[in-house]
């Protein structure tokens, strides 16, 4: 047995996305096959707690092309600055700072298997912060970034995102909230839950207004002053 967290959107209430943790069958094995067994159980648990519940599984086993389409190793976008496509965990990876090194531009342009896998990301001392194209993004709140990036790129997708819209909970076989802070999976039903709040515009506006209407945050610099900054997509 395993347990997991299902992502399901909300839509009205102070929280944008809840979490509930499943317990499921886990199908032991790297093979692809497996994982996409372990995804049909996890799905299967999920129904019996949710039995209208319209599921996605939002990773590259997903036996959903949607879901497929919509990993973070598939979804890409570009700024304003950079026409070249990015994808969104390349994007990540390359934004992370540490004690002593980073952000490393380069993974921009590398695969997002090979970012990902970067030694110098784990033999830079600890994380402190993300540098996107010249904004700062501290650690706090956490998934304030990663969800950031994700749901800029899926609304540049407009199909991906209305085809996203058909489903209510979301998974992801390979997130482990015991070794990870941000998932995809999150990120698509916080996208959903926006959007079907009216809010995604004014969210999407600006960083500032996305972490105040997600976070309720307001960005401070050390000196308590800093300029509003737009977005970058």
């Amino acid at each position: 047995m395993a347990m997991r967290p299902v992502f399901i959107s909300e839509s009205k209430g102070s929280s944008f996305v809840r979490v509930m943790p499943v317990d499921f069958i886990w199908y032991a094995g790297m093979a692809k096959s497996r994982k996409q067994m372990s995804v049909r159980s996890l799905h299967e648990a999920t129904r019996r707690l949710f039995p209208s519940a319209r599921l996605l599984e939002v990773s590259r086993m997903s036996e959903d092309m949607l879901g497929e389409h919509l990993s973070a190793f598939n979804l890409t976008f570009h700024t304003k600055s950079r026409r070249r496509e990015i994808t969104v965990e390349c994007a990540f990876q390359a934004s992370k700072v540490f004690e002593t090194g980073g952000p490393y531009l380069d993974l921009l342009d590398a695969t997002p298997v090979d970012a990902k896998r970067d030694e110098r990301l784990q033999s830079s001392g600890n994380l402190i912060g993300f540098e996107f194209f010249g904004q700062r993004w501290a650690l706090e709140p956490q998934t304030a970034f990663y969800d950031w990036i994700y749901i800029n790129a899926l609304h540049l997708h407009p199909k991906l995102a209305e085809d996203a819209m058909a489903y209510d909970v979301f998974t992801d076989i390979a997130f482990n909230p015991d070794k990870s802070i941000n998932c995809q999976a999150s990120a698509v039903a916080l996208y959903v839950s926006l959007r079907r709040r009216g809010a995604l515009e004014e969210a999407l506006n600006s960083r500032e207004n996305y972490l105040q209407m997600v976070h309720g945050a307001k960005i401070v610099s050390a000196s308590q002053r800093e300029e509003p900054q737009g977005s970058l997509f």
